[in-house]
């Protein structure tokens, strides 16, 4: 037992190394100029990766700004954590067409 004092630091600088509250993550593909899916229900503190999968650019933006991308490229992820309860809207602003929802929900 001498080295226990060396394992329990060890230990406690480890636990220091972890995030207390582990976020999740769900992701929406952007292809065929939509949303998919169009509508996601997620808990507050969830991250929302938003990736672009056509040729054409798109970008993500919330109508009163409360979140908005640059144009997104082939390839190109953007992501958004909602930390409280509500419904978000959002469109590309260059095909306005496109729409979605983000439902954040306990």
């Amino acid at each position: 037992m001498k080295n226990f004092p060396l394992l329990a630091g060890a230990c406690a600088l480890f636990a220091l190394a972890l995030p207390l509250h582990a976020t999740e993550t769900k992701s929406i593909q952007i292809q065929k100029f939509a949303f998919a899916p169009r509508e996601i229900t997620v808990a507050p503190g969830t991250t929302v990766a938003w990736t672009n999968r056509d040729e054409t650019p798109h970008t993500i933006s919330a109508p009163d700004q409360h979140f908005v991308s640059k144009a997104m490229d082939t390839d190109d992820q953007v992501e958004y954590t909602f930390t409280t309860e509500g419904d978000f809207t959002y469109f590309c602003t260059l095909h306005p067409f496109m729409t979605g929802i983000v439902h954040v929900r306990k």
